[in-house]
């Protein structure tokens, strides 16, 4: 069993968390926002970031400067149908986006989305967990009493990195709710 190995690999779910908890629109513009949404371009996805360049001019405004114009209505569609709820417009090889303020549905719709991030980091990690306690389960150099230790610490790295999750869907539910 390699605990590094593990705890990188939790490590990895609370850092996908974040850029998921970063896509979130609490109704201030920025540009993690766009970053998740996949364009269907030139045949194929690609990320917002590399179709354009994505900026925060006012607080309340994102702008995708596209690189390519032919580009500009799949980046359009991209956004709309990225169910942020945001309406993008286009003048020339610019999309500006909007950010609506949040009403009390769309915050409580937003604030399950944040749970169902939290509870897919969780289960990547539980994921790990099981992982770790297969190796040393199926590990024959090791004693019943180095087994019991090391499945108690693999128990502790989960415990702290489940805590980890919960304590920032709390952070998140907060910044959703709060106006």
């Amino acid at each position: 069993m390699d605990k590094a190995d593990l705890t990188r690999r939790m490590e990895g779910a609370l850092d996908s968390l974040k850029s998921d908890y970063a896509g979130l629109r609490t109704g201030r513009a920025s540009a993690s926002m766009l970053e998740p949404i996949v364009v269907d371009v030139y045949g194929s996805k690609m990320p917002m970031n590399q179709v354009g360049n994505i900026t925060v001019p006012e607080s309340r405004m994102l702008t995708v400067q596209v690189w390519d114009a032919s580009a500009v209505s799949a980046v359009e569609k991209a956004i709309r149908e990225s169910g942020l709820g945001l309406n993008p417009q286009s003048e020339g090889s610019v999309v500006r986006v909007p950010i609506p303020e949040l009403n009390e549905e769309r915050r409580k719709e937003l604030t399950k989305v944040a749970g169902q991030y939290a509870e897919s980091a969780r289960v990547a990690i539980r994921n790990v967990r099981r992982d770790g306690m297969d190796s040393i389960k199926n590990n024959k150099e090791y004693s019943e009493d180095d087994k019991k230790r090391l499945e108690k610490e693999v128990q502790e790295l989960t415990d702290a990195k489940i805590k980890i999750v919960d304590a920032a869907l709390s952070d998140k539910e907060k910044d959703i709710m709060t106006v």
